[in-house]
């Protein structure tokens, strides 16, 4: 038996009361453009919460994770929150460094610095009695929270290819990526066809001495802009999918032509059914000799990399613009409901068998995050709120509702944005649906689950 001193046991019930003292409030994940924008909704709506960053500042990928000389690839307009529009003097396309700017004058503009706590990884986000979350961080500290938003973002937990062979040079992945010296005189491979693969590969080819773009299957190259409009703003909410692709398949053959004029193969998927890939400088360096179009590589021999169609060249560096996990890597496995690129969960964001977790941004919406994000943070909101009223996770409502599962990461902003006005609209009924069923499971809880023992 463990005899504890008058001030070990002070220690231990200082500590407790430290943790406890959270529990009326949620935990929100991440102060990113998604992070924050919950937070404000949340601010509005008068939920007390906290808000933790792993970084040692706010903004997400903007402050840590893109190239200096980033811009977005959607506009100003369709990125902006539409309750906080970007500075007038912005271009259509601002760098990362407006971009951050524009979080930090958000986040001071909204009076949410006072919540956030930089430098604070979290390692643990458990269930545990009483429907609460216990929330340990990086430095053992742990806190007790009625609910956690995770916003921790999907640009972080990198995918690398698997090769075969060994190379010579350096392999990095394009979350490495910072600036244009590191292409500076160099041979350089950008593997990937997405929007990083094709930023970092016009980038190479001015300043690097060679550039060989490798892609599995060839993407639809769309314009940024289009009659001096940016693409992005030529959707609109009543457009269909098909007249949406039809518009863009005319930009594409009015800018650029053919896949073969640029010795490119068509590529094997239908437009819009992934990410789209906006950019002009590839094309534009295909025809110039300064990118070199390549298929998938076959395998690494030292200082040669050769490729599925039995060519082969040197390299000095290989780019891996291979894209991103969706991770939660503080969950436990029982909760880590990622398939590929998608959380099962429902209404965006629940899951239907525990209550008090919300997976917030993991989704890729065809557009900017913020017209979505000022229309789903209110939702949110009122979705929290209703919680507090029920037994059952509101998981477990949407289901009974008829709502799907995810079957695509993909989003079209316009339709989301008019589910949510629609949703917000029917949201008495949801409520009164939502007690109907809550009526049903009267002695719902969370099933606690324990936490790993530390070295077991």
């Amino acid at each position: 038996m463990v005899v504890q001193t008058p001030q070990q046991l002070a220690n231990v019930n200082k500590a407790n009361n430290k943790a406890n003292s959270h529990s009326h409030k949620h935990l929100i994940i991440g102060a990113g453009f998604v992070g924050l924008g919950i937070a404000q909704a949340l601010t509005a709506a008068g939920i007390p919460y906290d808000q933790v960053d792993a970084s040692d500042d706010i903004g997400g990928n903007w402050h840590h994770g893109v190239y200096e000389t980033a811009h977005i690839i959607s506009s100003r307009k369709t990125t902006e929150f539409s309750y906080f529009p970007m500075p007038a003097d912005y271009p259509d396309f601002p760098s990362a460094a407006q971009m951050l700017a524009y979080l930090r004058r958000f986040a001071d503009h909204f009076g949410l610095r006072d919540q956030i706590e930089c430098d604070r990884p979290v390692t643990q986000v458990y269930p545990i009695a009483n429907n609460q979350w216990q929330v340990t961080f990086a430095h053992g500290d742990r806190r007790i929270y009625k609910g956690v938003i995770l916003c921790n973002g999907h640009h972080w937990c990198k995918r690398l290819p698997k090769f075969t062979g060994q190379f010579n040079g350096e392999i990095i992945h394009s979350k490495d990526y910072k600036r244009p010296e590191q292409l500076r005189g160099k041979r350089v491979l950008v593997i990937g066809g997405g929007n990083s693969a094709c930023d970092i590969a016009a980038e190479a080819a001015r300043v690097a001495k060679s550039c060989t773009l490798s892609m599995r299957d060839t993407v639809w190259f769309i314009p940024k802009t289009f009659a001096g409009v940016p693409v992005a703003e030529f959707p609109q909410w009543w457009m269909p999918d098909w007249l949406q692709r039809g518009l863009i398949h005319i930009m594409i053959h009015l800018s650029f032509g053919s896949h073969r004029s640029y010795g490119l193969n068509p590529p094997n998927h239908r437009l819009l059914s992934k990410h789209p890939t906006i950019n002009n400088e590839v094309p534009y360096y295909l025809k110039h000799g300064r990118i070199t179009a390549k298929p998938e590589v076959k395998r690494l021999a030292g200082d040669t990399i050769h490729f599925v169609d039995g060519t082969e060249a040197e390299f000095d560096l290989v780019m891996c613009a291979t894209g991103y996990h969706v991770a939660y890597p503080f969950l436990p496995l029982d909760l880590n409901r990622v398939t590929g690129p998608m959380v099962q969960c429902y209404g965006g964001s629940h899951l239907p068998d525990y209550k008090g977790l919300y997976f917030v941004g993991w989704g890729q919406t065809r557009g900017g995050v913020g017209p979505v994000m000022s229309a789903y943070g209110p939702f949110l909101a009122r979705c929290i709120q209703l919680q507090d009223e029920l037994a059952v996770p509101l998981g477990l409502v949407f289901k009974a509702l008829g709502q799907p599962l995810p079957t695509t990461h993909l989003s079209d902003p316009h339709k989301t944005m008019l589910k949510l006005a629609i949703a917000q609209f029917g949201f008495p009924w949801i409520r009164y649906r939502a007690k109907q069923i809550n009526n049903q499971y009267p002695h719902f809880h969370n099933q606690p689950i324990a936490m790993p023992i530390p070295g077991s």
